[in-house]
């Protein structure tokens, strides 16, 4: 069994996780993976999958923010406009959005025969890091079958680290990759959760943060390779939540998710793109709704403050979870990441006195 941040002793904030502490503990989301992992090629594809049923049919709402805009994400201006997700969600390498896009149409087209004849076209939602470092970039190695895979593979209980498309990511220095955590709240004696999934690719080793704490600078002591370069990295962060909410509230979400960022040690620099989706299980959006006036729930603005809290602990969690799960690898060129739990053992010391 891979061994998550809190089986180290480290608890990020105070609220109470979810079973599986995953962006999963919200009922009905899943996550599917492919990872090419052999000689140069290091990379790979991550689909979310917000609920079991035709997403195209019964969408989800949904918004996005742009924290930095070095990034190729595809869809996220109508996600912006109508304020719903109707395809499942890719991540892979930022040379790849394009075969992305094109298998995940072709996916839609398959699952439903009246896109694009009896009625209007579909919304892809790619989003992208680079994970050239590692990976052998320029030779675009996912193809249309590993985006039907991932998304035909998703399930509950899916791995984290270096799998799918963070199979060649680099955070802190460190190998980055996929990574979850997910959190519980109450409002008014009624449980929800909130949960995060993030691809991690950006940061500077000197500048990471371990639940505050600069273990950065301790890795640096004990590792004296030059990681003086510039923060040109990126990271997604998926929400997904039970809570019911509206789009402008799901788009306040997402900046929180920008606070859970920043937790670990990045200042979001010039070179990297940070992007954040967040949707909602509840409120679905019927393609074919027939009524004139539908019913819409949220979260009464006055007590939504615990859902940014869960929001920010679940995504600083997530972000260790990417390190701390991931292997040390050996990609293009010989160029290595080593993990973070290379290392944990050797700064708890200096994490339990700083």
């Amino acid at each position: 069994m891979v061994k998550k941040i809190s089986d180290y002793g480290i608890k990020i904030g105070k609220l109470e996780t979810g079973e599986k502490n995953k962006i999963s503990d919200v009922k009905g989301v899943k996550v599917g993976h492919v990872t090419l992992n052999y000689g140069n090629i290091k990379t790979g594809v991550t689909a979310i999958l917000p609920h079991e049923a035709n997403l195209f049919k019964e969408k989800v709402m949904a918004a996005s923010y742009v924290l930095n805009g070095f990034g190729k994400a595809i869809g996220i201006i109508q996600i912006n406009e109508l304020g719903t997700i109707e395809t499942p969600i890719i991540l892979t390498n930022t040379l790849n959005i394009g075969i992305a896009a094109d298998a995940l149409i072709e996916y839609m087209l398959i699952n439903n025969e009246d896109i694009g004849y009896t009625t209007g076209t579909v919304n892809p939602v790619i989003c992208e890091c680079n994970d050239g470092f590692l990976n052998d970039i320029r030779g675009r190695h996912i193809k249309k079958e590993h985006i039907f895979e991932a998304i035909n593979n998703a399930c509950i209980d899916f791995v984290e680290g270096s799998v799918g498309a963070g199979t060649g990511m680099s955070c802190f220095g460190l190998k980055g990759g996929i990574g979850s955590a997910s959190r519980k709240f109450n409002i008014k004696s009624k449980e929800y959760t909130i949960g995060a999934l993030v691809l991690s690719n950006f940061g500077t080793m000197e500048d990471f943060l371990l639940d505050g704490k600069k273990v950065g600078k301790s890795i640096k002591k004990i590792d004296e390779r030059d990681e003086s370069e510039k923060e040109r990295g990126s990271i997604i962060v998926i929400l997904a939540t039970d809570a019911p909410m509206s789009e402008r509230q799901l788009r306040r979400l997402c900046k929180r998710g920008g606070a859970g960022i920043v937790r670990t040690g990045s200042y979001l620099g010039n070179g990297s793109g940070d992007i954040i989706i967040a949707f909602t299980t509840q409120n679905r959006i019927k393609h074919y709704e027939e009524d004139g006036e539908i019913a819409i729930k949220m979260l009464n603005d006055n007590m939504i403050d615990i859902a940014f809290k869960g929001a920010v602990e679940a995504v600083e969690e997530a972000i260790l979870n990417s390190l701390i799960c991931a292997e040390t690898t050996e990609g293009r060129d010989g160029n290595i990441r080593f993990s973070l739990k290379d290392y944990i053992e050797k700064i708890m010391y200096d994490y339990k006195n700083l």
